[in-house]
């Protein structure tokens, strides 16, 4: 393989006919995104003078001895990519190499900037290009591969050699003028660097593989003697030795807050507070994923307890959703593959499965390993609806007085209710709707509480146009502000318009976008994309999260793509997002992907029921010289009319809200910076009536 930088295109799967109206790398402004890396398993460590670098859970710190801060490297700020797989340090060139998961390599320096060096990532062989190891020779990175050697000029920044083995390499190193691969499969070969070692016949087996004796978690520093090395906690430290080997720790131990581990399989939000579940279980994965419940507060991360195997008498594995009592602050229930488990303000409290509940195995011998919880929701007065997957008569309730009822459903079997999901209870029309997610058994369905009723829509779906659809998979539902019930499945989303549900008809929608090209025809959207979850912001505009593409935003009339975002033109930590959750107050969208959790600022909130002078405002107020961003009004209510004009009433700008707010880029209608002054912001409802007036100071 002869490695050439060039150009690399992708393509996205969205149909053409949507109008892309930021899609760019560009237009993706990195200030707007928040990455939440774990840092709880330190792998690596590279001490660099007076700074150490860290390789924890696939992300990147750094500790500085000369004041104890800590420098925390991702997507955001510095770095091209995400889950990186080794570091090393090169004294001689003053950079830090980092390779990551899916090949892509960058270097580092101290002072925080990097050049990428992405050529073996964007390569079009097949050759197996995974990372195993990099060994620094002066300036020089020797990079051990699936196929071979890459040899980079870390000063440069570029790729000098490139030796294709054959063979996977697990690591290799240099001495006496030549380089020597170590690889498990076909022993050790030896390259005389005074030879042509680009062709495969000038390296010699000289022996059988031995494993490397290195320890990347206990490294002296050459240049300061200190030996640098993690706590039993985790943490980073670092000591000196006596002559008699003692060691004296210089720190407790330090690292980035950061959650337990990197998995969220599902998130949702409380009193702007964020949890997520770690679990993941279907049909193809049982996973065994720790018990963790992961908790940032917008300040600070916390984890709930996790119950022994002593306390409960079996694992607790794969928590898989939750729920908070509304009548009790603090009090949270949490569903699991082996049950379902209390908590008290993160403490846990006990644990219900088929022998102290309505509660039943997936086996046909009760197994408290598998009596699987897969979707609560706590009603108003504190009663639990409980769904209890992969079994029959799968709806439960726990009233708040402690007594199950079991509602016999025999339409129920172990397939299709196999992965009961995303249950909510409608706002509109006072119904619950959960999906099943099994493999040719993928159901929606709709329950009456107060009839006991249960519609099944499904598997396969009628659309407008009369044409079935049998997707095979249902992942997700929600509804949106006209009542719409949304399904993502794995030929795109469909939903069930209010009207529908109202006449009790199974004729679903798949929304046809215009081309607008003059033909008057049209493209369904976001055809036979794989759509995992589905969210509705303020403005009921629809954020899609994708296996394997990414997000997509679309308007809340589903003609325009707003926005597409990928691990390419964004700080997405993974292309495959599991789960989408909204803060209404803020616009912040979080996104739980399988590499970790991300969010990003939107420009949208939930509207206000009226518009008053103690909920609208604008900021940054005043906005100063050297701000360049958007200004935005919030506390609107929804589609309000805004104007914004000087002190003497002259027109600069207009426009609606998007749910509670609207932005205004400080220019006036011909897109010229307006003269500093005060202007006055005038709003409306959407039906005309009055609402009320800021004021916005601009400083030029």
């Amino acid at each position: 393989m002869k490695i050439k930088t060039y150009r690399h295109i992708r393509t996205t799967l969205l149909t053409a006919a949507i109008t892309a109206v930021a899609t760019a790398a560009t237009a993706q402004g990195t200030d707007k995104w928040t990455l939440y890396p774990s840092y709880a398993n330190i792998t690596e460590i590279q001490p660099a003078g007076k700074n150490t670098f860290v390789l924890a859970s696939g992300a990147i710190f750094s500790y500085s001895t000369a004041d104890g801060s800590i420098t925390t490297y991702d997507k955001t700020n510095s770095l091209s990519d995400t889950q990186a797989t080794h570091i090393a340090w090169s004294q001689e060139a003053r950079r830090l190499a980092i390779t990551y998961e899916n090949s892509n390599i960058d270097l580092l320096s101290a002072d925080g900037t990097t050049v990428n060096v992405p050529e073996l990532y964007m390569d079009g062989s097949t050759l197996d290009k995974t990372i195993n190891h990099i060994y620094i020779d002066g300036r020089d990175a020797y990079i051990s591969t699936g196929y071979g050697i890459l040899k980079l000029d870390m000063a440069e920044g570029s790729i000098n050699e490139n030796y294709v083995l054959g063979f996977p390499v697990n690591y290799c190193y240099t001495a006496d003028g030549c380089i020597y691969a170590a690889s498990q499969q076909k022993g050790i070969y030896r390259g005389d660097m005074r030879d042509n070692l680009l062709d495969p016949s000038n390296w010699t087996r000289t022996g059988n593989y031995t494993a490397r004796n290195e320890n990347k978690t206990n490294v002296q520093d050459p240049s300061t003697g200190y030996w640098w090395t993690k706590t039993d906690d985790g943490k980073l430290t670092y000591y000196t030795t006596d002559d008699d080997g003692n060691r004296t720790y210089m720190t407790e131990g330090a690292a980035p807050d950061g959650p337990a581990s990197n998995n969220f399989y599902r998130i949702y939000l409380h009193d702007s507070t964020l949890y997520g579940v770690s679990g993941l279980w279907n049909q193809d994965l049982d996973a065994g994923r720790k018990g963790e419940v992961h908790v940032w507060d917008g300040q600070s991360w916390s984890e709930f307890e996790q119950p022994t195997q002593e306390e409960i008498g079996h694992a607790y594995v794969d928590p898989l959703c939750l729920d908070f009592d509304p009548t009790h602050e603090g009090h949270v229930m949490v569903g699991a593959k082996s049950g379902m488990y209390e908590f008290q303000d993160g403490q846990f409290v006990r644990h219900y499965n088929h022998d102290n509940s309505g509660l039943v195995s997936a086996l046909d011998n009760p197994n408290k390993n598998y009596t699987i919880v897969t979707s609560l929701k706590y009603e108003n007065n504190g009663d639990l609806w409980v769904l209890n997957a992969h079994c029959v008569n799968s709806i439960k309730k726990l009233a708040a007085d402690g007594t199950w009822t079991v509602y016999e459903h025999p339409e129920f079997s172990k397939t299709n209710a196999f992965n009961l999901q995303k249950l909510f209870i409608s706002p509109t029309n006072g119904l619950m709707w959960f999906v099943n997610n099994y493999f040719n058994y993928s159901y929606l369905y709709s329950y009456n509480r107060a009839t006991d009723e249960l519609v099944t829509y499904g598997p396969s779906f009628t659309n407008q146009n009369g044409d079935v659809t049998n997707p095979i998979y249902v992942y997700c539902t929600t509804e949106d502000k006209n009542g719409n019930i949304w399904i993502g499945t794995r030929e795109g989303p469909l939903y069930l318009t209010s009207e529908a549900i109202r006449n009790g008809s199974d004729v679903f929608t798949k929304y046809i976008v215009p081309r607008n090209d003059g033909t008057n025809l049209g493209d369904y959207l976001l055809d036979d994309i794989n759509i995992r979850a589905i969210a509705v912001d303020g403005g009921n505009r629809k954020w899609f999260g994708t296996d394997g593409n990414g997000v997509f935003l679309v308007s809340s009339d589903n003609n325009t793509q707003i926005q597409h975002f990928t691990t390419e033109n964004s700080p997405l930590p993974s292309n495959v997002v599991q789960d989408i959750v909204i803060e209404g107050k803020s616009g912040i969208v979080y996104f739980a992907t399988d590499n970790g959790l991300c969010s990003y600022q939107s420009d949208t909130t939930e509207p206000s029921a009226e518009m008053t002078k103690d909920n609208v405002y604008a900021y940054p107020n005043p906005v100063r010289p050297n701000y360049t961003g958007p200004i935005t009004i919030v506390g609107l209510t929804y589609d309000a009319d805004v104007k914004i004009t000087t002190s003497n009433g002259t027109l600069v700008a207009e426009g609606r809200s998007t749910g509670g707010t609207f932005q205004w880029d400080g220019c006036d209608s011909g897109g010229k910076r307006v003269a500093s002054g005060v202007y006055m912001v005038q709003t409306a409802t959407s039906s005309g009536d009055k609402g009320t007036v800021c004021k916005i100071a601009i400083v030029n």
